[in-house]
This record gives structure tokens, C-alpha cells and sequence, in this order.
């Protein structure tokens, strides 16, 4: 979508990018994030986006927490105002390999989950360069999953596939525009 947008646009000015970093994010156990995005038009963007989160804490023991992650996104963005301010809707097609366990209880899961995110926020310029936007997400889709007795253990006590609805974000990133 970004090479169709680029392609399809012609010449790159001024206010056509951005980057951006989930500040949210990095309390989900220090997930890092980053988010690429290009005008391609006074009212759409089109964007790709990855996080990470390789973090295992208390490895090894009865006490172990993880929510690693790693997920990928292409999707786009409806401004209603302009570009980059303003109120915002938008979709995107997500997939996340995933292996979360120890947080809520004792057991753990693994597994793939892909499908449609639709979200929706505003941005807030602060100034010409930067931005702040806040949003939230509802991705619904397809997974396949194991689940374990603990996150260390390895005693597989479910598996399967599913169709699942899940929040998917909460947004609070910092934006730099380009």
C-alpha cells in the first residue's frame, strides 16, 4: 500500500511523512514499536507499522512473566480535517506471533493471530514537526493457539483454532512529521 501510495502521488513535499512511536506500548512489558506513514492526499495516509517485545522476566522459575510479541501492519487512515491533525479513522490488516503466560495466572499460550484492526483517534500538533495522538483499536480475526500449564513447564493443555475479537490498542505516540 505505502509503494501504491508513493507510485500514485508524484513528487514528495513538505508534511508527507511521519514516524511514530507508541509511548504506550513500552508499558506492555517494554514493547518497542515504531509506525511509517505517507499523505496521499489532503485526507488519507497510508501506513506500515511492527512491535517487538522479546522480554521474558523471572526466566526459569515458578514466578515467570511474558507478552512477547512480535506483529506486523499495513493499513490506512481517514483524516477529517488534513493529514496529520486532527480526528482520524481508519483499518489495517495485522499479524502477531505471540507467547503471553504468568500475568493473570499460571498458564500460558502461544500462537499466530491475524485479521482486521479498525481504530480511530486524534492528533494533537504541537508543533510544525511534532504531534501527539492518542486512539484505540478493535481487531477482530483468526488464530491458532496452544496453551500450557505455565510458562516455563512446557505441559500443553489446549490447542486449537479460533475466530477471535479483541481490543487491540491503546494509542499514545509521539509523532514526527517530514
Amino acid at each position: 500500500m505505502l509503494l501504491f501510495g508513493i507510485l500514485c502521488c508524484g513528487t514528495v513535499s513538505a508534511q508527507r511523512w511521519a514516524v511514530a512511536v507508541n509511548a504506550a506500548d513500552a508499558l506492555d512489558f517494554g514493547t518497542m514499536d515504531v509506525e511509517a506513514s505517507y499523505a496521499v492526499s489532503q485526507h488519507m495516509t497510508v501506513n506500515v507499522g511492527a512491535e517487538l517485545n522479546p522480554w521474558t522476566f523471572n526466566k526459569g522459575t515458578a514466578d515467570q512473566l511474558q507478552n512477547r510479541k512480535q506483529a506486523y501492519h499495513a493499513g490506512v487512515r481517514y483524516w477529517w480535517w488534513n493529514t496529520y491533525s486532527g480526528w482520524w479513522t481508519g483499518g489495517k490488516l495485522q499479524y502477531r506471533e505471540y507467547n503471553r503466560g504468568g500475568i493473570i495466572n499460571d498458564d500460558a499460550e502461544e500462537g499466530d493471530a491475524y485479521g482486521l484492526v479498525v481504530n480511530a483517534g486524534y492528533s494533537l500538533m504541537l508543533s510544525e514537526h511534532f504531534n501527539m495522538e492518542f486512539g484505540l483499536g478493535l481487531w477482530g480475526g483468526y488464530r491458532t493457539y496452544t496453551t500450557y500449564a505455565c510458562p516455563s513447564c512446557g505441559k500443553v493443555t489446549d490447542s486449537g483454532q479460533e475466530w477471535f475479537m479483541a481490543s487491540n490498542e491503546l494509542l499514545v505516540s509521539l509523532v514526527w512529521i517530514f
